[in-house]
């Protein structure tokens, strides 16, 4: 089940990518898929706050692609601080993760990761919006995983991949077009500029830096094989 796979078509990687990134300009379905987005942002917030020893309370997902995680703990400092960062970088920290697995052909250990997730996400949902968004998300995921072929797969991880890198960077776009209008002052950002100190603007221009860094790095890991001779 977790061995390695046979090569996509060599196109593959370049018709997911396009797909993706249209996914990502676009208008009702971008709105709709980032949901996803969202889903990852909280893990990577609670999986942090768990990490640095917070108390994870609880995670709810709205309809408006918004979300909260809330933990227990010591309200300053830099465990709190690694909290609030979290969120923005996960969805492109983890797409470089399923890069680096796809590249390695392991198809079934990235689904299976994936799986993971979810089941850690929907342990922790509190509101049924979260649950139902979680659950279909797990549905689709699972049809793939146990329905279908493995040239169907290759095409929905190197989708779901690409998806997370660009997915990761327009929510950044849409905080700064926020912030300029002077609202989302509660956002991670500006929370983790009263926590540290640090402008906000500097802590959205590292996270973008690091967004662009996990999109180029993965990037290239999903082309090469198709760019080898």
């Amino acid at each position: 089940m977790f061995g390695a796979q046979p090569d996509p078509t060599v196109w593959v990687p370049f018709v997911t990518g396009g797909l993706a990134l249209l996914l990502v300009l676009s208008g009702s379905p971008w709105r709709l898929a980032r949901n996803v987005v969202t889903i990852v942002h909280e893990a990577g917030h609670g999986l942090i706050a768990v990490l640095v020893g917070r108390r994870l309370q609880g995670i709810q997902l709205h309809s408006d692609t918004s979300g909260v995680t809330l933990s227990r703990g010591k309200p300053t400092g830099p465990g709190m601080a690694l909290t609030s960062l979290a969120g923005y970088p996960a969805p492109g920290l983890l797409g470089l993760a399923f890069a680096g697995l796809v590249a390695a052909n392991r198809i079934t250990v990235l689904l299976g990761l994936a799986a993971l997730l979810l089941l850690g996400v929907l342990v922790m949902v509190r509101n049924a919006y979260g649950v139902l968004s979680v659950v279909l998300t797990a549905v689709g995921l699972g049809v793939v995983a146990l329905v279908a072929g493995p040239e169907v797969q290759s095409w929905f991880v190197y989708l779901i991949t690409w998806f997370l890198l660009f997915g990761g960077i327009r929510p950044l776009f849409e905080l700064q077009r926020k912030r300029r209008r002077g609202a989302a002052r509660d956002s991670d950002i500006d929370q983790l500029a009263r926590l540290t100190g640090v402008p906000a603007a500097l802590w959205l221009l590292i996270v973008g830096v690091l967004g662009l860094s996990c999109l180029l790095v993965g990037g290239i890991w999903l082309l090469e094989p198709a760019l080898q001779p």
